[in-house]
């Protein structure tokens, strides 16, 4: 299995390569890698009302791009979406990402992560660990895991930012070991 990141939109190369880092580090059993390619954001995703996108149908385009991949390399994968726009699913005001769970694709949104959306100055810093816990969750959902009671976990549940800031950016023992369970965390790559 390998994992694939693609940027959709306008998203800078620096943060697609500090999540690939941790993604690798917390899956050391997959490849981790970023696509060359740009996806662009589907025009019907885009609600005006809203001023925002829904996840759904982003989240259709990357499968169906995880699926172009699977058919070219005969290897099955995840491929992680990163956008810089507003994304929302139905009944939700806004969402940091989605997945399917289990599946092949995941979408993490970097537009709420920032500081500087919550009126706080610049930290580049602070805008890196939001966006690794927020591919970690997509990724792990992908795997399999569905959202964990502790609130220190990746896999907790994040209704705003402040859930995003209090969580680790590793998986609790029981995720991890359910991951183990999973998907064998620990064997070797092929």
């Amino acid at each position: 299995m390998e994992i694939y990141i693609v940027q959709i939109g306008s998203v800078e190369r620096k943060i697609l390569e500090h999540i690939r880092r941790s993604i690798e580090e917390a899956f050391p059993t997959y490849a981790c890698r970023i696509l060359e390619n740009i996806l662009h954001l589907p025009e019907e995703a885009y609600n005006p009302m809203r001023r925002q996108y829904k996840s759904e149908l982003i989240l259709k385009k990357i499968l169906n791009y995880a699926l172009k991949i699977e058919g070219e390399t005969g290897r099955p994968c995840i491929l992680l979406g990163v956008v810089d726009v507003d994304i929302y699913a139905q009944g939700m005001n806004f969402i940091f990402g989605e997945a399917q769970c289990p599946g092949r694709a995941a979408i993490i949104s970097l537009y709420r992560l920032s500081p500087e959306f919550y009126g706080e100055q610049l930290n580049e810093q602070l805008f890196i660990e939001r966006s690794i816990k927020e591919a970690l969750h997509e990724i792990g959902h992908a795997l399999g895991l569905v959202h964990c009671s502790n609130p220190l976990c990746v896999m907790h549940f994040s209704l705003h930012i402040a859930m995003t800031d209090r969580k680790q950016p590793k998986f609790c023992g029981n995720c991890l070991a359910e991951l183990k369970r999973n998907i064998g965390i620990g064997k070797e790559k092929d």
